[in-house]
């Protein structure tokens, strides 16, 4: 069973803010529509994890009995979540599909894929690396406690306090996870292992005046207007005491542990290295892609689009008079013009952040042309947190709070080098990233009316990372976003071939038992990304079986179903009709979401 299913970010108690009573008999006291059924029935996961109830904007609020505190991580809450997930199943099972129609229908069938999906490999506990480079507590709450947590209120300040108080048991609690993985033959490769080692090094190596748990502090302590400057002070020092006690100590706990892993270790790269790795590279392809594709159908679909992207990106470089060398080579040559990149200073940085929030103000005066519905959520452009920013990726999307204080969607761009960004690759992370990518989808789903909450929140991969690189064709072929720019076209089709190519390295590694540089040297080979960047991509897929191969997989189904759409309807075809049935209902699995074209085309003809 996946291991965040106790994490899902499900927001019912927000029904309970008003009318305790009335709330009560309607939510509690019976079933009532499959809504309420598994509405009911996700509370006690949202329940497990504080930091989800945080994410949808529960913090500050009456229902706040949560941010003070931080997930379990033991074995005991795994069994727990377990069988919370099958006995959820079980009665949804009871209660249809037989006689339900409509949104209960297709709530059914989500939350069935969904449960069934969570507990695939139930038998396969010890699958996974329970830290890394790139994820587990060491590297997620961090960043959740200097950027997610806000600091409001006296109150707000001491439960952050308090969270880290819990950030160090959770520490210990991960500890005990590698451990028991390791006895069971799950240990990473030596050189993730080393990543993860410079990781956690980098976090505590300037001792508890330099940590970003502390140094993030007064700034966000001044911004509270009712703090004196003695309560200030009191609760910074209460955090570097705790700081120096729990945490410091926490990491190092985990980086001896992964030292003395190393010599039980080598360096083969895929997840067949561990126990049941082909089974479970199997359920991690069908989990991420929500399909029935075997491998090599992902490695064959992968080489094919490798194939006619580069032919396009060809076409572009010879129209700019760049005919010598490969592909890959004449892209390398762009990615290092000077005039496509913006200093690497803090004026170049901030000039970096107003091109794309120029970028952001031009795409959406168009967007009504060519959607329904659109955010009502505002969106901030920011830059990656500094203390993250060597293992996070060039850019990335947080989604609003649904419920509570209101926080905006965000866009974060790593600027820790901006040749990384040149600017002729910027329009399409922007796309994708935000308008109308992920901000749209994200936001959309969010304000679906009278569905379970579940449906809100996008649990499906291929969908919605299918949706953004679905949105990325919008912008450049129906709203002609680079009809003046043919480099920011050729820096869509570089970044549609990287995840073209991701099907073929990541089930290269997997499946086809490649090495770490064999993917590496394929993939710098087709890209024209550096090879440093290639490494952190490679070692992302590497802990992260399956994940990479739902982008390209959901935009390709998006594609075929739109052009199925497009062949049956003809002239009735309406794109701005299609974008909208394809976001109304939020993220799903592709097959169900196949299945419901089919009904909206027959419903136009």
């Amino acid at each position: 069973m996946k291991k965040w299913i106790r994490r899902i970010a499900i927001g019912v108690p927000a029904l309970l803010v008003t009318g305790a009573v009335g709330a009560y008999v309607w939510f509690w006291g019976a079933p009532v529509g499959m809504t309420n059924y598994i509405n009911k029935k996700t509370v006690p996961f949202m329940i497990e994890s504080p930091e989800m109830l945080t994410y949808v904007g529960l913090d500050n609020t009456p229902l706040d009995f949560h941010s003070g505190k931080l997930a379990d991580y033991t074995e005991a809450t795994w069994d727990k979540s377990t069988k919370r997930a099958k006995d959820m199943l079980t009665g949804l099972n009871e209660r249809g599909p037989e006689g339900l129609k409509g949104q209960d229908r297709l709530s059914y069938e989500i939350t069935k894929w969904f449960l069934e999906d969570q507990l695939s490999g139930e038998e396969y506990r010890y699958s996974s690396y329970p830290i890394s480079q790139l994820s587990g507590p060491h590297v997620n709450l961090p960043s959740f406690l200097t950027d997610t947590h806000a600091i409001v209120s006296m109150k707000s300040a001491e439960r952050y306090v308090s969270r880290i108080t819990e950030f160090g048991r959770v520490l210990d609690e991960t500890y005990d996870n590698v451990a028991t993985h390791a006895k069971h033959g799950v240990i990473a490769p030596d050189f993730i292992i080393e990543k993860t080692i410079n990781g956690m090094e980098s976090f505590i190596e300037g001792g508890v005046d330099e940590n970003p748990l502390i140094t993030t502090l007064p700034d966000r302590l001044d911004e509270v207007e009712k703090l004196s400057d003695t309560d200030k002070a009191d609760i910074i020092e209460q955090t570097k005491a705790l700081v120096g006690d729990l945490i410091i100590p926490g990491y190092e706990k985990l980086i001896a542990q992964q030292k003395n892993l190393l010599s039980q270790t080598n360096s083969d790269a895929g997840i067949w290295r561990i126990p049941n790795g082909d089974k479970l590279y199997a359920i991690a392809l069908r989990s991420n892609t929500t399909t029935d594709f075997t491998p090599d159908d992902v490695h064959n679909t992968g080489l094919s689009e490798v194939a006619r992207i580069e032919k396009a990106m060809d076409n572009i470089l010879q129209a700019e008079g760049l005919m010598d060398g490969t592909v890959s080579e004449r892209v390398q040559i762009l990615m290092k013009d000077p005039n496509q990149i913006f200093p690497n200073t803090d004026e170049g940085r901030e000039e970096m952040l107003a091109y794309l929030v120029d970028l952001n103000t031009e795409v959406m005066s168009k967007v009504g042309d060519y959607f329904v519905t659109l955010p009502s959520q505002e969106l901030e452009i920011k830059r990656v947190p500094e203390f993250s920013q060597d293992s996070a990726p060039g850019g990335y999307y947080q989604g609003p709070s649904t419920f509570g204080e209101k926080r905006p969607g965000r866009f974060y761009i790593n600027l820790k080098d901006t040749a990384d960004n040149p600017k002729w690759t910027l329009p399409t992370l922007l796309y994708h990233e935000a308008a109308p990518g992920h901000h749209f989808q994200i936001s959309l789903s969010q304000g679906i009316k009278g569905v379970p909450f579940l449906r809100k929140m996008s649990p499906f991969t291929a969908y919605t990372e299918g949706w953004a690189l679905y949105a990325e064709k919008v912008a450049a072929e129906d709203m002609g976003m680079y009809d003046d720019n043919p480099l920011g076209d050729l820096g869509r089709l570089q970044a549609e071939q990287f995840r073209a190519v991701r099907l073929v390295v990541d089930t290269g590694l997997h499946h086809k038992r490649w090495s770490r540089e064999k993917a590496i040297d394929y993939m710098v080979s087709k890209t024209g990304m550096t090879e440093a960047e290639v490494t952190r991509e490679i070692e992302r897929y590497i802990v992260w079986p399956g994940q990479a191969t739902a982008y390209k997989t959901g935009q390709l189904a998006i594609v075929r179903m739109r052009d199925k759409a497009e062949a049956a309807l003809g002239s009735n075809f309406n794109l701005r009709e299609f974008n909208e049935m394809i976001l109304e209902d939020g993220a799903m699995p592709l097959g169900i979401l196949d299945k419901k074209v089919d009904s909206w085309i027959e419903a136009q003809g």
